[in-house]
Order: C-alpha cells, then sequence, then structure tokens
C-alpha cells in the first residue's frame, strides 16, 4: 500500500516503501527458504533501519524518533513477513508497545501460531562496531540510538522493559549483545522462565576471530567456550555468526 503513496509522503515518514513490500527482500528470501526446506523455523526481524535513509530503526522526525508510527509501520511490516511464511517475528526496534501491536496485527491476519522473539533488551552497545562498518551504516547514522536502545549500565531497566514485552505477549526473549550481558540473561531466566536466547554479536565474533589470526589463542576452543557460557547462563538459543562453523565442529563429533 505504501509503495502507491506519493514520493513526498514516503520521504516524509523517512521510510523506503519497500519496507512494507510484500515481494521485498526479506519476504522473498523467506519463500524461499521455506520452498527448499518446509520444515525449517524461520525467524525474521521487523526492524526498520534497513529501509531507512538515516540509519535508525523507526521513523525520524525533526530530529527525534517518532514511537508511535513506527509501531503501526512495523506491525503492518511483520503480518508481510508472516504471510511470506515467517514462523517468529523477532522487533529489535525497541520501540515502546511494539509487541502488543504486533500479536493484535498478526491475530488479526490469521497468524496467531506465528510467535514473537522480543529483543527485550538490547543495549546501546561498542560491540556492533564491526558490522555496522561492513554494511556501512557507521557514515550513515545520524545521531546515535542511545535514546531508544538501553543504557548498558541499567540492569534494572533491562528488566522491566522485558516484563513489559512479556506482558504484551512476548513468547521468547532476545539479549543483545551477549557475553558482556550473561547477567541479564540468567535474570531474565529467573524472572520469566520463558526461552530466552542471546545474540553473540558482531564484536564479540571479531574479538575471537583476531586474537585467534594473531595465534594469541586457541580459537576453536575459545568460540566453543563462548557458546557454552551463554548455555550455562540460562540461553535456550543463541544468534551467532559462529553458527555455520560450530555446527560443522559438533555434527563431526
Amino acid at each position: 500500500e505504501r509503495q502507491h503513496q506519493p514520493a513526498e509522503q514516503r520521504r516524509a515518514f523517512g521510510l523506503d516503501e519497500v519496507s512494507l513490500d510484500a515481494d521485498n527482500l526479506i519476504n522473498e528470501a523467506t519463500r524461499a527458504i521455506k520452498t527448499a526446506v518446509p520444515n525449517i523455523g524461520v525467524i525474521t526481524d521487523v526492524a526498520l533501519d534497513p529501509f531507512t535513509s538515516h540509519g535508525h530503526d523507526g521513523i525520524l522526525r525533526d530530529g527525534e524518533i517518532v514511537n508511535d508510527e513506527t509501531v503501526e509501520v512495523v506491525a503492518r511490516a511483520a503480518v508481510t513477513q508472516a504471510d511470506a511464511g515467517s514462523d517468529i517475528i523477532a522487533p529489535s526496534e525497541m520501540m515502546d508497545g511494539r509487541i502488543g501491536a504486533i500479536r493484535e496485527a498478526l491475530d488479526a491476519a490469521g497468524h496467531q501460531n506465528v510467535g514473537i522473539m522480543s529483543y527485550a533488551t538490547k543495549f546501546a552497545s561498542a560491540f556492533y562496531g564491526p558490522y555496522r562498518e561492513a554494511i556501512g551504516t557507521g557514515g550513515l547514522l545520524k545521531g546515535d540510538k542511545k535514546t531508544y536502545y538501553i543504557d548498558p549500565a541499567n540492569g534494572t531497566e533491562a528488566i522491566r522493559d522485558a516484563a513489559l514485552d512479556v506482558e504484551e505477549g512476548a513468547d521468547m526473549l532476545m539479549v543483545k549483545p551477549g557475553l558482556p550481558y550473561l547477567d541479564i540473561c540468567w535474570r531474565m531466566k529467573e524472572a520469566f522462565g520463558l526461552p530466552v536466547f542471546a545474540y553473540q554479536v558482531s564484536g564479540e565474533y571479531a574479538q575471537v576471530k583476531a586474537a585467534a589470526a594473531n595465534g594469541w589463542i586457541d580459537g576453536e576452543r575459545v568460540m566453543l567456550e563462548t557458546l557454552l557460557a551463554f548455555k550455562r547462563a540460562g540461553c535456550d538459543g543463541i544468534l551467532s555468526y559462529f553458527s555455520v562453523e560450530v555446527a560443522r565442529i559438533l555434527a563431526k563429533r
């Protein structure tokens, strides 16, 4: 629907029309995966930063992220992803009220069985650096994301935000980054009893790879030790750049 609106209106949202396009890259990839491997579970993110001209996760107006309008677009995008075959919607943009809005939109569209993995605690971390540099958002981003991400020093806010997401209908919870926040993983598991996931981000991955390349550590052993730490901290799942590598190692064992 958005793609048929005048270009001036789309620019006012700071949002490329493809975020709501049923045939955008995310949805095409989801359909292709489901066609090739019908029984595989697919998790998709609905944050808007891949589609904005300013690098933020939401709609930017007059220098501020507009929470409610962002949530409206995110909820609509979630439905297009569920239509494409996504099994779990994982909103990572950290807007207030997004979980309830997505749940309502999914249910209204007949997707009652599609789950929601909330990035309940996404911290304003320096560990995202290698990823942002790789995709070029370092120079694109206007300002920073500290106003809607969580302060790394504020563990209490992290648990409070997670509680709100659980109340709105989150089925599972994500902590991002991973290793610096193992305490948050444990606290969330103890507090809510829901499946908890950790996101081992690019900075964590790059540190291990760089140290191994310099001969300072045994890269494989350190990698496996970091993943074990997540499990010990109560995580039920791990998102990691090491996923393919560790899967091959475990398959051989």
